[in-house]
């Protein structure tokens, strides 16, 4: 079972940006989709971006339409990491961010990200 921890969650004020990373203990070539969730507190966990591993074409990503321009996903076969550029955000973004394993439905433990004034 592959690891995956998340890293880069922190407080930031609104309109900042960060970025996340999330690194897998073990190759995520061979892993076709990959992404990003969140849960804030009270709420589901939703989807925030999707990437596919570009194997047999370029990647290609999915996002949540709240998200589509402020944030993009990416990741490094190489390196084993799938990294959230976020930008542009908002107090309503405030969560726990999850990386996913989509293929073998695996999960990081989350980052905590605060934006607030």
């Amino acid at each position: 079972q592959a690891q995956l921890v998340e890293s880069g969650g922190g407080l930031v004020q609104p309109g900042g940006s960060l970025r996340l990373s999330c690194a897998a203990s073990r190759s995520i070539r061979n892993i076709y989709l990959m992404g990003w969730y969140r849960q804030a507190p009270g709420k589901q966990r939703e989807m925030v971006a999707q990437i596919t591993n570009g194997i047999a074409s370029g990647s290609l990503t999915r996002y949540a339409d709240s998200m589509k321009g402020r944030f993009t996903i990416s990741r490094d076969n190489a390196k084993n990491t799938v990294a959230l550029q976020m930008n542009s955000l908002k107090p309503e973004d405030t969560a726990v961010y999850y990386c996913r394993d989509n293929d073998h439905d695996y999960w990081g433990r989350g980052t905590q990200v605060t934006v607030s004034s």
